[in-house]
């Protein structure tokens, strides 16, 4: 088995180590938290410190995933990993539940929960989050760091931009493009085009407000 490190010791994470350990392909070194005590035990394992441990742990772990659920925080992360260590590589978790279809393609730091459905032809870019039961159909495609919550599905040749969250049970028809950093409402069924930087809920799905870059969604 691989030897990883996860970052991250939040509720998000629980379900991120499920789904890399029902993989059976990696062995969890330990997690890195900077809020969380050192030596301390998070769902088994051991807390072993922030992201500066990499500095000192080169020959033991060369590779993991960042579990933390909002985008742009694990954005942060992703880019504070690679600045300590260049050579740092991101894992793709895909639970054996998952379906994958023939000609998809996904990126690194993924994680593809139980349950969840990536149709033909679909591009995931990386590190997105495809929660448990949730859909993106043919031909659809989704940027880095999007999060598609449990049940959130979109029809085909859907595209949804760099950031973007679509929440619990949301539904996208096909053909729609979802602008980067925007948030599709729990229950809303999006049957336009929504903008980049927008909030949008409701059946149909309409702005109600603008968000900024980094603006927490959880």
């Amino acid at each position: 088995m691989q030897n990883i490190i996860i970052f991250g010791a939040g509720g998000h994470a629980k379900a991120v180590i499920d789904t890399v350990e029902k993989t059976g392909l990696y062995q969890i070194v330990g997690i890195l938290d900077g809020y969380k005590p050192v030596g301390s035990k998070f769902y088994g394992y051991e807390i072993l410190g922030d992201e500066s441990w990499l500095t000192s742990s080169k020959s033991l772990v060369y590779s993991g995933i960042v579990a933390i659920g909002d985008n742009w925080t694990r954005a942060s992360v992703v880019a504070k990993i690679k600045d300590i260590m260049p050579s740092f590589t991101f894992i793709t978790a895909i639970h054996p539940t998952a379906s994958v279809a023939r000609g998809a393609q996904i990126g690194s730091g993924t994680v593809l929960m139980a349950g969840c459905i990536v149709g033909s032809d679909a591009r995931i870019s990386d590190h997105c989050v495809m929660y448990a039961m949730s859909v993106i159909e043919h031909d659809s495609q989704l940027g880095h760091y999007v999060t598609l919550a449990p049940k959130a599905c979109t029809g085909g040749n859907v595209i949804i931009c760099d950031y973007t969250v679509v929440s619990i049970g949301a539904a996208i028809i096909h053909g729609k493009t979802i602008g980067e950093h925007a948030v599709i409402g729990a229950g809303s069924t999006v049957l336009s085009h929504i903008d980049a930087f927008s909030v949008a809920y409701g059946t149909p799905a309409k702005v109600i407000r603008t968000r900024v870059q980094g603006e927490r969604y959880l």
